[in-house]
């Protein structure tokens, strides 16, 4: 006869069941405060560590130091560099602490210095990594970071550069000159995936550590942006990287090995990986910089597609928002948004251009855009115009080639190729291009058709338009464009193998930029910036000669005749250059746009969030 449940029975199993919540709460709070025990455990060893440090330190000086706190600081004793950042801290709302949370619209596949390739880790790698030098964000004059000052010699070729005293990596290791010269020898060698910083770096001859403070560059001949390349190396910790030159192999496919001297630091320099779905810094508690960083920490959470970033701004679970054209003026409309938040438009140096870069040889074999004249019709039927005016709503400008228009590396009097069909259809019939059978599209003297994938960023809603709205236009002329939305990971990989038809992107930009990576002839090697095997002897000499040229008169009718020749050529088409439209929460103060865009994601931090707006605490 079968046992009958009974109240009793409930209760003892409602009883069983709370008591195994209870023991899965009490599992999960021990692992809680284990966790925390390892941090203070690794808080307390780095303090002991700094002690000592400090303790052998006033040992050496004889007790001869007088110890300030950081409030009575005369100004006359910060450094350039940190004027403004010290000028944040004196506004009477300025309070150290929250965070400041961002999104990246795709992950990044590493976070390893030079061997990432995208803006995503070089982001990232600005707040660890510093260099000598730093530019002044509105003046854009170069000043000192770990250098205190520098000189040159009479004939350019050598920079000797003197380090601040006291500068330490984020283990509290020290940071000297043998750091300098060893992140020159990692970089220079072969066995190290770095071959578009090699490229970008093999005008010195060597870097030499004259002192524990002093250290020298030497350039084999003279280099218009020598100041800027010895001062722009980003400084590695010898004693962290030095091991990785035994297993190359190793660093060249490692995710997460970053560790600098700069305000902020990966809570495990070696534990990144892309699966975490974001990236997080704290804050290096042994900072050796006068003004220390606003923010406890800084986060980047990965969300691929426009809407769900839009939707997590308006949440108020990031701090900031790119907003795209089309939504830029209904937000700005938007009375809830408008009362927490701020926003900002303006157009950046370094904001660079996006393009469709033609592929000129895949598998070995020229393709059908090593004809420069099917290169130059594709640019004829590419509407910028309408493009910027139906897309962009006018938030943009058309770009002409990989120079600023406001530098004096542009040529005036080159402008934007109108679309222009007809023209367009001449030169494909000049290439040999016609409609053989009658079915309206192209076909060559084989009788293939012009057909062609076009990859872009799968999650990025308005190349999508972009790129569907070529596909019409494209069609008029008899050419099947086949969009490619692709995952980053696999665009990057696909970069790599030089393995794709076209692939429109973007490259970042500056005052006054170097070419040679991208369109010189000797970097279509396997990793280098030359992706689509472009070549032309004429402009690899103009480059060669530009670059050479110290003197700016002489220099900048180089890089113009450079232009011209990229203009002719179209490697690349130029698409545009957009404004950048963003919205910040109103938690953040001391914003404002600078000759080098906005202020809020330059080191030293300038930005805040006052006490009473905090939200995040550990």
């Amino acid at each position: 006869m079968a046992r009958r449940f009974t109240v009793k029975d409930f209760f003892l199993i409602l009883f069983l069941s709370l008591l195994a919540l209870l023991i899965l709460l009490t599992m999960y709070m021990v692992d809680r405060q284990w966790l925390k025990l390892a941090e203070m455990e690794q808080t307390l060893t780095e303090q002991a560590r700094d002690l000592r440090g400090l303790r052998d330190l006033l040992r050496s000086t004889d007790g001869g130091l007088t110890l300030a706190p950081m409030g009575n600081q005369d100004t006359a004793i910060i450094p350039p560099a940190f004027q403004r950042a010290y000028a944040a801290t004196q506004q009477p709302d300025y309070h150290p602490g929250d965070w400041f949370v961002q999104a990246f619209g795709a992950g990044p596949t590493t976070l390893t210095p030079l061997v990432s390739t995208d803006a995503y880790a070089a982001e990232v790698q600005g707040y660890i990594l510093e260099s000598l030098l730093t530019r002044h964000p509105e003046t854009l004059d170069w000043q000192g970071l770990l250098a205190r000052d520098w000189e040159v010699s009479e004939d350019g070729l050598v920079f000797r550069f003197h380090l601040r005293e006291g500068l330490t990596f984020s283990d509290g290791e020290p940071l000297t000159a043998e750091d300098v010269a060893f992140s020159f020898a990692f970089i220079m060698n072969p066995a190290i995936a770095a071959p578009r910083e090699r490229a970008y770096y093999e005008k010195i001859e060597r870097v030499t550590a004259l002192g524990p403070y002093q250290v020298e560059f030497k350039f084999k001949e003279p280099y218009f942006n020598s100041l800027a390349l010895a001062g722009g190396l980003a400084i590695l910790a010898e004693h962290f990287y030095e091991p990785y030159l035994e297993k190359p192999e190793k660093f060249n496919q490692s995710k997460g090995l970053l560790l600098g001297s700069g305000p902020y630091r990966l809570p495990d320099p070696k534990g990144w990986t892309p699966d975490q779905g974001l990236v997080e810094l704290e804050r290096n508690p042994r900072y050796w910089g006068p003004v220390q960083p606003s923010f406890d920490k800084l986060l980047w959470k990965v969300i691929a597609n426009d809407s769900a970033r839009l939707t997590t701004f308006r949440n108020g679970d990031i701090d900031i928002y790119s907003a795209r054209p089309l939504e830029y003026q209904k937000l700005r409309e938007d009375q809830a948004l408008a009362a927490r938040t701020q926003h900002f438009e303006y157009r950046s140096p370094a904001a660079g251009y996006s393009y469709i870069a033609w592929n000129q040889e895949r598998n070995g074999k020229p393709t059908r855009f090593a004809d420069r004249r099917v290169r130059q019709a594709m640019t004829f039927l590419t509407d910028r115009a309408s493009m910027i005016e139906q897309i962009m709503l006018g938030h943009g400008e058309a770009a002409v080639s990989p120079f600023n228009p406001d530098s004096p590396q542009h040529d005036s009097t080159l402008t934007p190729r109108p679309f222009d069909l007809a023209k367009a259809k001449t030169l494909l019939a000049q290439a040999g291009y016609a409609d053989r059978d009658g079915d309206g599209v192209l076909e060559d003297a084989n009788h293939q058709p012009f057909r062609f994938e076009l990859a872009f960023f799968q999650d990025a809603d308005d190349t999508r338009r972009q790129v569907l709205f070529l596909k019409d236009l494209y069609a008029r002329a008899g050419i099947l464009l086949e969009p490619k939305p692709t995952e980053w990971s696999v665009m990057l990989d696909q970069i790599s193998k030089k393995n794709f038809d076209a692939i429109t992107l973007g490259w970042t930009s500056g005052v006054e930029i170097d070419i040679y990576q991208m369109f010189h002839s000797s970097q279509t090697v396997a990793g280098g910036d030359n992706f689509i095997a472009y070549q032309n002897p004429e402009l690899d000499e103009l480059i060669e000669k530009a670059r050479a040229t110290v003197d700016e008169t002489e220099r900048m009718p180089l890089w113009r005749a450079c232009e011209r020749i990229l203009y002719e050529d179209q490697p690349y088409t130029f698409l545009m250059r957009r404004k950048s439209l963003v919205f910040v929460d109103q938690r953040m103060h001391n914003l404002g746009i600078t000759r080098l865009g906005l202020n809020l994601g330059m080191t030293p931090v300038e930005a805040y969030v006052p006490e009473s707006k905090q939200k995040y605490t550990y």
